[in-house]
Parts: structure tokens; C-alpha cells; sequence
């Protein structure tokens, strides 16, 4: 990629965007070409261009293909291939790819081949398995520029630490994808490649930052994904995954490894940011999750905790509980969520109240609107400045969806570090609030003086709707609630829009400005047709396995997701 001594930021979007086509051009045999008429849910498109053995190859689960792959029913190279054909093809539909990397993976599947045929058995867990990364995490020798036009040139010295753990594993790298200008927004759009579109139905957003993950995935150009929830908009792994109808875990902080990660506020500590999977599937998520802590990557990594992933211990109610309790947010009295989140809300814990082993509480919102301020005051305690310089550096016009989160932000302001501390501290006294709203669901005490029968998860909404028409999504209330207390979440699918159904409640009165915004959004459901409808489960810090194991029970027991947002 040659760039002039001092490039407009049109010309370098110009040359980035021929580089990322020039990597799709590679693939071989060629990408298929996408039809002109194409209607607004463009994810059957793919079945009808690919080859049969690539669909099945490219729709098979990612723990049924490294399955199938260990015992050697299937190639390294066959699969590569798939999904690189997949992967470009999705690109034409929904503009979700930085660049495709064929040669350096049809290298690696080659590799993986050879050791296949020598040794009889898989290199690793992953062996074979094609995993896409969000751009901003590290490849060695290639760019990682953060959707700052400013920062394109920028070439990554070494993988990230996430990407060496998975590449030992045996998966092999083959894609890499959007994300919003500066990370900043639960949108995908940015200067260098344009906007990202949600596949279900592309007048939607499929969210962000990972919105090109969670487009891919949701287009089965990829099965598995690296992810990243880098703070700042509190909801880049799960929103995607909701709006894309993916499965996607926002982990505990300290968990999964960030060195070789990019992001102007590398080093703040009053959020922490996560890299976490989204996936086609839930045993994806914990083959992700498993091969990552397998590695403890602890002992590279100070700054992580030396915990193990704890599986295979059975489902909670086999653990001695007699019911597990789920506590449920209807809304966080913020911004209400709209008919068809509620829907998916109300058939969800209608099911649950039948199973004997369930008990459903209501969840009170615990000052979820301070929580928010907090949230929002932590996040750019420079004003912004570092991303407004990264901005400004190229000349590149500001998104309006960065602009609302920075300059228009009320609670975005140069702060001094007695403000810092003031704030973090409020952060502290509201997490030990958090906890003791917690624990006063308990229903007893053990002999130790501990409460029992307590929430053990919560499920709640991910946003105030399902995904949002392109340049409006400003609320991230429902997930960076959790990142501000560090409670790790799992986002998954229950059902899809129904128009006839989730109308807009009439003569209801909004609490507030944001409330106001998004009632007024959802006046033409019919705008939101085919979009997935994703809640998600939440627990306490640490409680990651715990979370995954209440979710595979309540799915054992209710049957989830209720209607797939990939069939008609």
C-alpha cells in the first residue's frame, strides 16, 4: 500500500479499499459476483452462488468442524477455502472485510494438512478451524489502524497475545474486519471503508464496535470471531451479536490477554476493555473460551487473574440447587425497550415460570440512570482529546455518531485527576451497591452468615430495540451497565421482528429525552423487518462459566432460540 508524502484522507480510503478488493480478487476460484436487485435481507444469497460443499462446510457448527477436522472427514484447505469464498462474498453483500489474507492462510491450511498427514492427529484443539479478527487487533506486519485515517501506515510488530494463543491452538487467520471510525460507536461506519449493514435487513445497523464480526457471522463467512469490548461505547462485542443474531460473551476483565490490542485509551484503567468470541453457536463460544484459558495466558500476562475455564461441572440445578433463580429487567427505567424486545421478554419468562427448577423474580434497576453518568464520565476523562486528535490529524470528517459521543456528550469533559479519582471512587461505592442489591435477594443465611438463594443470573434486554436504522444508535445503556460493574454477559438469539406483532405502544408518555428518541424511532416497525431479537444473561464477576451453564439449562428446558433469524 503506497500512500503520497501527504495524502487527503480520500485518497487513502481510495487506496485502502483497493488493497482490502485486491485480497478478495485473490481468492480462487473467484468470489461470485452479487446480483443487482438484491431485496433488503440479503442472508440467503450466499446458498445460491456457493457450491454445495461449501455451504455445508461453511454452515456446519464450529465445534461439529474441528470435530470433523480432527478426525480428518475433512481438509484444512477444503475448509479455508470455504470460507474465504464465503468471507468475500460477504464483504460484496455487506461491506464487513478490511482485507482477506488467502495467501497467508491457504500457507497455514497447507501446514496443518501436512502435520495432519504425518502425525494422525490435530495439531491442537483448533486444528484447521478458520477464525476471523476485528482489525484493530494485532497481526503481525499488518496495518492496525483503529478506523483512524491518521493512523492507516500503522503496522502491527507482532500478533496480539489472543491471536499466538489461538494460532498454537491449531485455527488459521483468514479474515480480517470493520469496525467504526475510532471504535467509538455501536454503529460500523468509518472513513477508510465506508458503512457496514446489517444482513438481516441492510437499512439496519448490525452495531458495533465489532460490527463487522457480527455481520460476517451472521452471513456464515465465519463461524467463530475475535471480538473486542474496548470500553468506550460499552457494548461492542454483545450489540453486534444482538442485532446480527449471534451468540457473543463479554467476559470478566482480567480474563482473556490484551497486549497487541490498539485503542487510543490503551492504559486507562477506569474501564477496563475485554476481547471476548462471537460465534454461530454456544459451544463456539466455549471452545473459544476453553482454548484461551487453557494457554494461561497468566504467565505471559501479570495483569490477568489465574483462573481456569471450570467446565464439564454439570448444569446448576444438578449441582445441589433446587431451582435457579433468574431475576429479569423489564426495563432500567432510562429508556424503555420497545414492543418486540418486550415480546421476546414476556415468551421467554413465560416458559421459564413452567419449569420447575426456574424461579423468576423481577429485578428492581438499582440507579441504572447514575450508573450511566458514571459510566459516561469514566470513559473519556481526557474530554476526548486523544480521539479528536487522531481525528483531526487527517482532515477526515467526524461521524455523527462520534461527534454525539464526544463533543456533544454532556458528561464528556477534561477532567483533572482529582476528578479521576472523585469518579472513580463513585465507580467503587456504586459497584458495592451493585453487590449489596445483589445479596438482598437472598431468601436466608447459611450457617457461615452467607445469604442464600439469591438471583444467580439476570436477564435482561440489550438495547432498547432490535437493531437500530443506520446513524441512530445512541443509547448503550443495557451494556455498558455491565462493563461499568465488570459483570460478564452472554448475548443470544430468541427470536425475530414481527411487524404484525411489536407495534409501538400508543398514548405512552416518555421518561425523558433519550426515552423520547427511541419511541419516536420505532414508529414504522415494518422499517425493522427481519431483525433478529437477542436478550441477554448476566452475572456476577467471575461468574462467566456459571452464566454459560445457566443459559444451556434454561435453553435445555425452553427450547432457544424460538424462531431462527436465519429461517424465513
Amino acid at each position: 500500500m503506497k500512500l503520497s508524502q501527504h495524502p487527503s484522507w480520500q485518497e487513502v480510503s481510495y487506496i485502502m479499499k483497493e488493497h482490502r478488493d485486491m485480497t478478495i480478487a485473490q481468492v480462487d476460484p473467484p468470489v461470485p459476483e452479487v446480483p443487482s436487485d438484491l431485496q433488503s435481507n440479503v442472508t440467503s444469497v450466499p446458498n445460491k452462488l456457493l457450491s454445495p460443499a461449501e455451504i455445508g462446510i461453511t454452515e456446519t457448527a464450529p465445534e461439529q468442524l474441528v470435530a470433523d477436522l480432527a478426525a480428518g472427514i475433512l481438509t484444512s484447505l477444503e475448509v479455508t477455502n470455504a470460507f474465504l469464498r464465503r468471507a468475500g462474498l460477504a464483504q460484496k453483500l455487506v461491506n464487513c472485510i478490511t482485507e482477506l489474507l488467502p495467501q497467508k492462510a491457504l500457507l497455514r491450511a497447507r501446514e496443518l494438512d501436512a502435520y495432519y498427514a504425518e502425525h494422525k492427529k490435530p495439531m491442537g484443539p483448533l486444528h484447521g478451524l478458520p477464525i476471523s479478527v476485528k482489525e484493530h487487533v494485532g497481526m503481525e506486519g499488518l496495518d492496525q489502524n483503529c478506523a483512524f485515517v491518521s493512523w492507516v501506515g500503522k503496522i502491527a510488530k507482532s500478533d496480539a497475545q489472543i491471536l499466538t494463543i489461538l494460532w498454537n491452538a491449531g485455527c488459521v487467520f483468514y479474515a480480517r474486519t470493520t469496525e467504526p471510525q475510532s471504535l467509538m460507536m455501536i454503529e460500523t461506519s468509518s472513513n477508510i471503508y465506508g458503512t457496514t449493514l446489517n444482513p438481516h435487513n441492510t437499512s439496519l445497523t448490525p452495531g458495533g464496535s465489532s460490527g463487522g464480526e457480527g455481520a460476517l457471522i451472521a452471513l456464515r463467512g465465519s463461524c467463530l470471531g475475535v471480538s473486542t469490548d474496548i470500553a468506550i461505547e460499552g457494548g461492542s462485542i454483545r450489540v453486534p451479536a444482538a442485532n446480527c443474531g449471534n451468540y457473543g460473551l463479554r467476559p470478566t476483565s482480567h480474563r482473556i490477554p490484551l497486549v497487541g490490542l490498539a485503542a487510543p485509551q490503551m492504559g486507562s484503567e477506569q474501564i477496563w476493555p475485554v476481547i471476548g468470541p462471537q460465534s454461530t453457536t454456544l459451544e463456539g463460544i466455549k471452545l473459544f473460551m476453553s482454548t484461551v484459558l487453557a494457554a494461561k495466558p497468566w504467565m505471559n500476562d501479570p495483569s490477568l487473574v489465574p483462573l481456569s475455564w471450570k467446565a464439564n461441572e454439570g448444569s446448576l440445578a444438578r449441582k445441589g440447587l433446587q431451582r435457579i433463580k433468574i431475576g429479569v429487567i423489564w426495563s432500567d427505567k432510562v429508556v424503555k425497550p420497545q414492543s418486540s424486545i418486550l415480546r421476546a421478554l414476556e415468551e421467554m419468562v413465560a416458559k421459564l415460570r413452567d419449569v420447575p427448577e426456574i424461579e423468576v423474580v423481577d429485578w428492581k434497576p438499582w440507579k441504572h440512570d447514575y450508573a450511566h453518568k458514571i459510566v459516561s464520565k469514566l470513559y473519556l476523562p481526557d474530554g476526548g482529546r486523544g480521539y479528536a486528535a487522531a481525528i483531526d490529524a487527517s482532515g477526515e470528517p467526524w461521524h455523527p455518531l462520534t461527534r454525539y459521543k464526544i463533543r456533544e456528550n454532556p458528561h464528556t469533559e477534561d477532567q483533572s485527576i482529582h476528578d479521576v479519582w472523585h469518579w472513580t471512587m463513585e465507580r467503587e461505592i456504586y459497584r458495592a451497591g451493585y453487590a449489596q442489591a445483589w445479596n438482598d435477594t437472598a431468601t436466608g443465611l447459611n450457617e457461615d452468615g452467607l445469604p442464600t438463594g439469591m438471583v444467580d443470573v439476570i436477564l435482561c434486554p440489550v438495547g432498547p430495540g432490535p437493531a437500530p436504522l443506520l446513524n441512530t444508535s445512541k443509547y448503550w445503556g443495557y451494556t455498558s451497565q455491565w462493563n461499568l460493574l465488570d459483570y460478564p454477559a452472554l448475548v443470544f438469539p430468541v427470536t425475530k421482528m414481527n411487524v404484525r406483532k411489536d407495534v409501538q405502544e400508543r398514548d405512552y408518555t416518555p421518561m425523558n429525552e433519550d426515552d423520547k428518541y427511541y419511541y419516536d424511532l420505532y414508529d414504522e416497525p415494518e422499517r425493522f423487518r427481519d431483525a433478529p431479537i437477542s436478550l441477554q444473561l448476566v452475572g456476577r464477576n467471575f461468574e462467566d462459566e456459571k452464566v454459560i451453564e445457566a443459559f444451556e439449562f434454561i435453553s435445555e428446558k425452553i427450547g432457544l432460540p424460538f424462531m431462527d433469524p436465519l429461517r424465513p
